[in-house]
């Protein structure tokens, strides 16, 4: 391989690594915020049922939130080492948003997660809150800048070229370039999505196993609502960045769809073969499609005409099967995670979701669907954007660092790897400690006890010899 293609492929596995933390934090950050404010209300007087499960999500940001800085500095570097003609073209604008990031959004986020885990007795019990709130708006705004940064190389606005090098003329054109809104609100909504399926599905194991129930009784409904807002926000949010990868990006979103004709009317795919990349010499196979659905959900028109590939000159074209797999099969992963959420919340409506065995049990195997989803959905996004580093401007090819070898790059990623797998085995290692433990028992000592177990009468027991 040549140092494009390993380059590529080291920063693909740093990015996608590292964005598995990320997604899971933000998520669970919002729900700690959520304990934290039911906890101050005392809620149906289970303040200290709240708190108990405040502390156990808190220990687990904390863990999840440590390994994704350590492999965001890692994705960070790369830009010097392997991308210095990038970074080198872009730094006037690129760098602004990457250390707003890391002045802005992750000493916010740290400095108030600390005083969440170590400060916690010594602060008042408004103080607490404030500082949930503060975590959690730390990650939002830890995403705004990041995605601020990656959707100028998806749109790129607010700029001029001058000696060959990209030079900022109006901040805010760059930082609310077309593309960042749609792509900043649909991340969002997702990463709250896995967030809350992860509590849903520790929540649910909880009550398959019959521990820590008075904590899942508060955990799990509150997840379950989190979780299906949040799957179906990624469906309205996910329109909105379509609807803008159709006005934007035209190549892209054809690849996306597998479209190579330009066609009025075009007919929406639900399921298809893999498209091939070259359709004259290897035709599609059988489809299940929408007829017109396309043109009305990019542009709000039945007829309206969408550009298929045949209008861009083949060098221009992303790698279509892979567009189209990874974004299908995003779409399919989420329409299984709102048709699991729309159950559980109707068993949640009756009262009967503790009961419900079978749903319980596939709540605690979805719990990874958001995630894969997330990283399906990625991939679509930077896959589709190529062969554009920065989309209609620079070539991914033109980015790569000239004095790098491939055989350095090539030693850099092994041991990226095996440090990514240390790393990983070592959040599942604690992770599993920290579930296994869970969280502090109840002292009413009613940890084992279901809602219509403790709501239901108790037998009178009979004198002896009666």
């Amino acid at each position: 391989m040549d140092a494009e293609q390993l380059a590529r492929i080291q920063f693909a596995i740093t990015v996608g690594f590292h964005f598995f933390f990320p997604s899971i934090s933000i998520g669970i950050g919002a729900i700690v915020l959520a304990l934290e404010t039911f906890r101050l209300r005392n809620r149906h007087g289970k303040a200290e049922t709240y708190d108990r499960a405040a502390v156990f999500w808190t220990r687990f940001f904390a863990l999840t939130f440590a390994v994704g800085v350590a492999t965001g500095i890692t994705m960070e570097f790369q830009f010097g080492t392997n991308w210095a003609q990038y970074s080198s073209f872009v730094g006037d604008i690129f760098g602004a948003p990457l250390a707003a990031e890391g002045i802005l959004a992750f000493f916010l986020e740290s400095t108030f997660l600390g005083l969440l885990l170590f400060g916690r007795g010594r602060i008042s019990s408004r103080a607490r809150w404030f500082a949930a709130l503060m975590v959690t708006v730390g990650t939002l705004l830890s995403a705004v800048w990041i995605l601020i940064a990656n959707s100028w190389m998806q749109t790129p606005a607010g700029y001029e070229i001058v000696d060959g090098r990209a030079r900022l003329t109006d901040f805010f054109a760059a930082a609310l370039n077309p593309s960042t809104l749609p792509r900043y609100f649909h991340t969002v909504s997702a990463a709250l999505t896995a967030g809350a399926f992860v509590v849903l599905g520790v929540s649910a194991w909880w009550v398959l196993r019959r521990r820590h129930i008075s904590v899942a009784r508060v955990t799990l409904p509150l997840a379950l609502v989190i979780a299906f807002l949040g799957s179906g926000l990624m469906f309205v949010t996910g329109d909105f960045s379509g609807k803008q990868v159709a006005a934007t990006q035209p190549a892209k979103f054809a690849g996306m769809q597998g479209l190579y004709t330009t066609t009025a009317g075009a007919p929406l795919i639900i399921w298809s073969l893999p498209k091939p990349q070259d359709p004259a010499s290897d035709p599609q196979g059988p489809e299940i499609i929408l007829g017109r659905m396309l043109s009305f959900l990019a542009f709000g028109n039945w007829t309206a005409p969408v550009q298929g590939l045949e209008a861009f000159p083949q060098q221009d074209w992303p790698p279509v099967m892979l567009t189209f797999l990874t974004y299908h099969n995003m779409v399919a992963i989420g329409s299984a995670m709102l048709l699991v959420m729309l159950f559980g919340l109707w068993y949640l409506s009756r009262g009967s979701v503790w009961r419900r065995r079978t749903w319980l049990r596939f709540a605690v195997l979805a719990t990874p669907l958001p995630i894969i989803a997330i990283q399906l959905g990625w991939a679509a996004a930077e896959i589709g954007r190529q062969p554009w580093i920065v989309y209609g401007v620079m070539r991914t090819s033109s980015g790569v660092s000239r004095v790098v070898p491939p055989e350095q790059i090539a030693i850099s990623l092994g041991l990226l790897v095996s440090l990514y797998v240390l790393l990983g085995g070592l959040w599942l290692y604690l992770a599993r400690k920290e579930l296994g433990h869970g969280p502090a028992p109840a002292p009413d000592g009613t940890d084992d006890e279901l809602p219509d177990e403790a709501a239901a009468p108790r037998p009178t027991p009979r004198p002896a010899g009666a």
